[in-house]
């Protein structure tokens, strides 16, 4: 393959630079999701003899394997940036040579508290281990909801309760929950150990207790100490509630490492993977193909050549519906099917794409979709041209794929593009974003126009030229800050912002995880979706 990229040409340069500048923001706030509760807290956490969670997580995996984070900045911009991460950190990583889902609590955040985007991001990973078929390992350090949240994180499905539902249904269909209690486990929070498989606590520091002292004397009266009530010695001696006492943190690691030595877990292998051969393209040059003006257009192949082993497109219908890129290529080794934009999709691109997921589904090849999307073509020719139709065909392809789906949004994500290109709602195995990327109803330019026109069409005439610059300005204000990258990640509507030189490498990590897993359910599991 020959790119067309000029590498030297003032174009690239300038959306180089620009790209550089968000990449700059993005690895700024991934500072803030990693310094958790701050300095003073993690040293306060450090002086109790407690291990800071990310550093529980490195002792915890295989020395040199990677860890595939999930959501880390969930919560930004909301509570006063108070909940980095939102109070956890989920993610996958290799134990003892397997695959495993990691859902562990921050207790330098609000002492490990749960918070609406809390629950979101726990329930997120347990759906992501759920339709992998990956062990769960819960290291825990949680203080229970977060009371003055308790509307929202409570009483509905979707809230706490669901978490342990989920935990309790995995663990019926064989996938195996296993904990750690490193902290305080509080009311709710003492069922992530108790629904647990196997549990491992940590003497002097972890516990775990329905009520905590405060609530036995306001309930019965009694006056006892957190250590006599629910210590881990007499977890491990006198209640049973715990299967495994450790007397440090490390040792309690070293605990779980064994568990899952011990699992016999299979790992059936489907795919036919070739050897990995990198791309003959830098995907550091990405930056200066995309930009971040989403109005400039780029050839998405551009892009591909940087993404997929030695730059190589096996394009299907190159000549037909040719605003969506429809190609086969393997990345890391692995098959991988690629449904990638080139502008807006027509009648021609949707039954293309359609076609092209059918193919995919009969090969038992994994689907890829890469968002930079307007939504599909409107207009007179359109609609005579069956686009409602048609563009109903990919959307129903997409729906009942029966492959695993990844999706990552490279650029803008609006309309009903977002959903025939895999968008949340149509649940992909992962969604990822990048930091140039936008997700809404529509662009903040075209609502504008919309609502505006609308209220000069109901004013009949009338003059009211301050009244439409006012809810012109209120509307783009509004769609600017909605569609923002971290709008959407702090609300966990994807599992993640990444770098797009990154891309190749943690697409690569789901890919594997789909081939090793062998999923009860054809399409997502049967778990809520938020």
């Amino acid at each position: 393959m020959n790119s067309n990229v000029d590498t030297r040409s003032p174009q690239f340069r300038s959306r180089e630079t620009a790209y550089r500048q968000v990449l700059a923001v993005l690895r700024e706030r991934m500072r803030w999701a990693i310094d958790g509760g701050g300095r003073a807290l993690r040293e306060r956490h450090v002086q109790r003899g407690k291990i800071p969670v990310r550093e529980r997580i490195d002792l915890l995996l295989d020395p040199g394997s990677p860890f595939l984070e999930l959501s880390p900045l969930a919560a930004w911009g909301l509570y006063g940036n108070e909940a980095p991460a939102a109070g956890i950190v989920t993610g996958i990583g290799s134990v003892e040579g397997t695959p495993c889902m990691l859902i562990a609590n921050d207790a330098t955040v609000k002492g490990g508290s749960f918070f609406a985007e809390t629950i979101r991001k726990h329930i997120r990973a347990q759906e992501i281990a759920w339709e992998n078929r990956l062990p769960c390992l819960y290291l825990v350090d949680c203080g229970g909801a977060y009371l003055l949240e308790q509307d929202r994180v409570f009483p509905d499905f979707g809230h706490f309760g669901t978490s342990f539902y989920h935990q309790c249904r995995m663990s019926a269909d064989g996938i195996p929950q296993i904990s750690a209690v490193f902290g305080g486990c509080t009311a709710g929070g003492a069922y992530i150990p108790a629904l647990s498989d196997e549990s491992v606590m940590v003497e002097g520091t972890g516990r775990i207790h329905l009520g905590g002292p405060p609530i036995v004397k306001a309930a019965i009266a009694e006056v006892v100490d957190a250590e006599t009530l629910g210590g881990a010695a007499m977890h491990a001696r006198v209640s049973g509630v715990t299967d495994y006492l450790a007397m440090t943190e490390r040792e309690a690691l070293a605990g779980l490492r064994r568990i899952i030595a011990h699992l016999n877990w299979p790992q059936p292998i489907h795919a036919v993977r070739r050897a990995s051969r990198p791309p003959r393209f830098d995907a550091e040059e990405i930056a200066g193909i995309v930009g971040t003006d989403l109005k400039q257009p780029f050839d998405v192949r551009e892009v591909l050549y940087r993404l997929v082993d030695d730059s190589e497109l096996q394009e299907f219908k190159p000549d037909y519906g040719a605003t969506l890129v429809c190609t086969f290529a393997h990345l890391h080794g692995y098959p991988v099917g690629i449904l990638a934009n080139n502008g807006v999709l027509f009648s021609e691109s949707s039954v293309k794409g359609a076609h092209f997921i059918e193919l995919c589904n009969q090969r038992r090849i994994p689907l890829l979709f890469l968002q930079n999307i307007t939504g599909f073509m409107v207009g007179t020719d359109a609609e005579r041209g069956g686009i409602a139709k048609h563009s109903a065909k990919l959307v129903y392809a997409v729906a009942t794929a029966r492959v695993p789906r990844f999706t990552v949004l490279i650029g803008g994500s609006y309309g009903a593009g977002n959903y025939g290109m895999c968008g949340r709602g149509f649940a992909p195995r992962f969604l990822f974003a990048w930091p140039n990327s936008r997700v809404a109803t529509m662009s903040p330019e075209v609502a504008s126009t919309v609502l505006t026109e609308l209220r000069r069409s109901s004013l009949k005439g009338e003059s009211d030229t301050t009244s439409l610059a006012d809810l012109d300005a209120r509307t783009r204000a509004q769609f600017e800050a909605q569609s923002d990258p971290y709008y959407a990640t702090a609300r966990l509507w994807d599992d993640g912002i990444i770098e797009p030189a990154q891309t190749r490498d943690v697409l690569g990590i789901c890919l594997q995880l789909a081939d090793t897993s062998t999923p009860r359910f054809a399409g997502p599991s049967p778990v809520y979706r938020m």
